[in-house]
């Protein structure tokens, strides 16, 4: 359906694709891998032609229809909601404007015209596009009070909504999505899961939420050193593929049929698990095909992250009473009430970010409450990770030296190893704080927690800028801490694998349920009912 053919592109002396050869087919979807800085949204727009490769080109089938995800949010503005929607199939919309500017000046030399477009618009369902885009819309969260309204009058997180149904609208015959799932809350993201799971055409899909690709990649391409591999299934049989092939490798002395029997039954595992849908159906067929040969040790290298405690904390953690405060007039929480347990790893869930954020900046002294009280228990140490870090970076300081402000131990090699073990090694650990990269931040944010040797930690949407490596060691060492964690994330996967408790935080109330994961959390009926009742009662 699409192809890419001896694709290169090189800026200056940086070669980003070298030669690069795949094809992408119908019926599957396709999950874009690769550090940060690899070239995945460059892919996109060079297979969208937003970007001409220095070498090569790009096929398309004949007559196929390629839709995309755009990122710029005010480039619909001056256009209402629904326009904007069926905008996103080019050939109807146009088909639309000719006709209507001929129906409003009609005479007898136009109707030869006008009978072509009306075969068209009949051809393209133009009858049904309004009712087809309000559906997406009113799917994606977009109530039909907004349909009519000009974009500019829309917060962002709806615009993004708005732009994803333009992208969906009309069954393109090729989907290019970059990052889809960002601004989506978790009702959304599950219905976007669902679409693309019954998608029967070609979908190319960038994204850090490996909950997300495992639920709808069939494969996974992972750009590494220029090059595109392309493998079949999701992200984590890719993931724990390419770990099998790896612990293969250093075993040399392993037989060739005893490599090939522990990966038939590590296919075997992978393919039990397939759901009833499109994707996993046809990903089961993909696994089942697999060799030896098929499977390769990934290049990539995972930071090292352990929260380790200097002391235990005692029981008496954290309790709030009553908490409320309001940001600007909207209220953010009213009446909060929570005792925390040690050992506790809480994931605080809601629609509204920023009441998370002033949770946590509340108790840790950031900011005031309006009324209400916690305390601290006397034997906590706590350790936090803000949303918004830059502050911490306004500084000249060598990366060496600003993390040696926040270790006890000053010496040189210490500080260096530690910033080997988290991928700055070299002469990376010397330069400026100030330039660093939004997920070397986040990197140096988790090196100056662990360092504090913290028995309670408080991180605020961590994965926020990172790889899927760095995701994925952070996941690793929050499973494995032994201290009580207090911590917001949109990775659906993040929070299943870390939180054993889960608060979810709106204006009209509080939802509190411990001892349960993410998954059992949503897919609880009478869970399901008072969290539709909170959000639909009017603020007071």
């Amino acid at each position: 359906m699409i192809a890419a053919n001896g694709v290169t592109l090189q800026y200056g002396k940086r070669v980003l694709f070298e030669k690069v050869g795949i094809a992408f087919t119908p019926g599957n979807c396709y999950g874009i891998i690769g550090a940060n800085g690899s070239g995945k949204s460059t892919f996109l727009k060079i297979l969208s032609g937003e970007i001409e490769p220095n070498a090569g080109d790009v096929s398309l089938a004949p007559n196929a229809r390629l839709s995309t995800l755009k990122q710029d949010q005010f480039a619909y503005d001056e256009y209402d909601v629904l326009t904007t929607v069926i905008m996103g199939h080019k050939k109807l919309y146009d088909c639309i404007q000719e006709r209507e500017k001929i129906y409003a000046n009609f005479n007898e030399d136009q109707g030869l015209r006008a009978a072509e477009l009306e075969d068209q618009f009949a051809e393209m369902n133009g009858w049904s596009a309004e009712a087809d885009a309000a559906k997406l819309l009113s799917d994606l969260g977009i109530q039909e009070s907004l349909h009519s309204m000009k974009m500019k009058q829309l917060e962002a997180r709806q615009k993004v909504r708005v732009l994803l149904a333009q992208a969906l609208f009309g069954d393109p015959d090729v989907l290019l999505l970059d990052e889809p799932t960002n601004q989506l809350d978790v009702e959304t993201s599950m219905w976007l899961e669902e679409f693309l799971y019954d998608f029967k055409n070609t979908a190319i899909v960038v994204s850090h939420d490996r909950h997300f690709l495992d639920k709808v990649c069939t494969h996974i391409c992972d750009i590494d050193f220029g090059k595109i591999q392309l493998y079949a299934g999701n992200y984590s049989f890719w993931y724990e593929s390419s770990q099998l092939a790896l612990r293969q490798k250093q075993e040399g002395n392993k037989k060739v049929e005893e490599k090939r029997k522990e990966l038939q039954a590590f296919i075997s595992r992978f393919s039990a698990n397939a759901s009833k849908s499109r994707q996993a159906t046809s990903r089961k067929k993909l696994l089942e095909k697999l060799t030896l040969e098929d499977i390769r040790p990934s290049s990539r290298k995972y930071p090292y992250v352990a929260f380790k405690s200097e002391r235990e904390a005692g029981n008496d953690l954290l309790d709030i009473e009553g908490l409320t405060k309001s940001v600007d007039g909207k209220v953010m929480f009213r009446n909060f009430v929570l005792h925390v347990n040690k050992g506790d790893k809480i994931a605080f869930i809601g629609r509204n970010d920023l009441a998370k954020t002033t949770l946590f900046q509340i108790l840790m002294g950031e900011t005031a409450q309006d009324g209400g009280t916690f305390k601290w228990g006397a034997s906590t140490t706590r350790a936090y990770f803000p949303k918004e870090n830059s502050k911490y970076f306004d500084t000249d300081l060598s990366l060496v030296d600003w993390l040696r402000q926040f270790s006890n131990e000053k010496d040189e090699n210490f500080i260096r190893g530690f910033l080997g073990r988290m991928l700055f090694s070299g002469e990376e650990s010397l330069k400026s704080a100030r330039v660093l990269s939004g997920g070397e931040k986040v990197r140096c944010m988790l090196s100056k927690m662990m360092l504090t040797g913290s028995n309670v930690l408080i991180l605020d949407e961590p994965t926020n800028h990172l790889d899927l490596e760095s995701i994925t060691a952070l996941n690793t060492g929050m499973e494995q801490c032994k201290g009580t964690i207090l911590f917001s994330s949109h990775d659906h996967q993040f929070v299943q694998t870390v939180a054993n408790r889960i608060v979810e935080i709106t204006p009209n109330g509080f939802i509190d349920r411990q001892q349960t994961t993410f998954d059992e959390y949503l897919m609880d009926e009478h869970i399901k009912k008072r969290r539709e009742a909170l959000y639909l009662q009017p603020q007071a």
